[in-house]
């Protein structure tokens, strides 16, 4: 028995897709640097410090005395023995004068003429505490200081960019396909059979 048919085969169609990854190039360029720092300006203003020693004193303790001193002091002493001088030998003309009243001024006066004088004597230092004069002047300083500002002229470079996009392509790789076959298929008409 011939039964009719009917054979679809059918091919689907194919897709072909191609990507090209997107690039990205980034080029950073170093900055252009120009920084100054001028030097701060500074004033130092100065007073110098002195030490004075006088020791004058001190020498002069020791018997190391200046001309000048010298011949100052031997005027002063030369005068003072010619005061001392001058009320002994009064002293001792107003003794005389009055001889009539008895006491033995000649033998008094004789004595005293005769004898050593009594010189005193205590412990001493030499020189003597405090004869060295000290002075001392500390000075000063005084520091102007000028801080000066920075002076920054540098440039930022800006980043060179070079972008690529994505690409995709998107083709037909295949056509879709239906094949359509019959069997045993009549077609019957009025009068007439027709095979198809």
């Amino acid at each position: 028995m011939n039964v009719p048919q009917i054979r679809l085969q059918s091919t689907s169609a194919a897709l072909s897709i191609r990507t090209t990854p997107g690039r990205m190039d980034i080029e950073q360029p170093p900055a252009e640097l120009d920084i100054q720092q001028p030097g701060a300006k500074m004033e130092i203003e100065r007073t110098p410090s002195k030490l004075t020693i006088d020791q004058t004193e001190a020498r002069a303790d020791m018997d190391l005395k200046s001309v000048r001193r010298r011949i100052e002091e031997y005027s002063q002493q030369g005068y003072e023995d010619w005061l001392t001088g001058l009320a002994r030998v009064a002293q001792d003309g107003d003794e005389l004068m009055m001889i009539e009243n008895g006491g033995g001024a000649i033998a008094a006066q004789a004595k005293r003429n005769s004898e050593d004088p009594m010189y005193e004597f205590n412990i001493g230092w030499i020189p003597s505490a405090g004869s060295v004069k000290i002075s001392y002047d500390p000075g000063s300083v005084k520091v102007n200081i000028e801080p000066q500002k920075v002076v920054n002229n540098s440039r930022p470079q800006k980043p060179n960019i070079q972008y690529t996009p994505a690409q995709v392509d998107v083709s037909l790789k295949r056509y879709a396909d239906l094949q359509i076959d019959f069997a045993n298929l009549k077609h019957v008409g009025i009068n007439y059979e027709q095979e198809i």
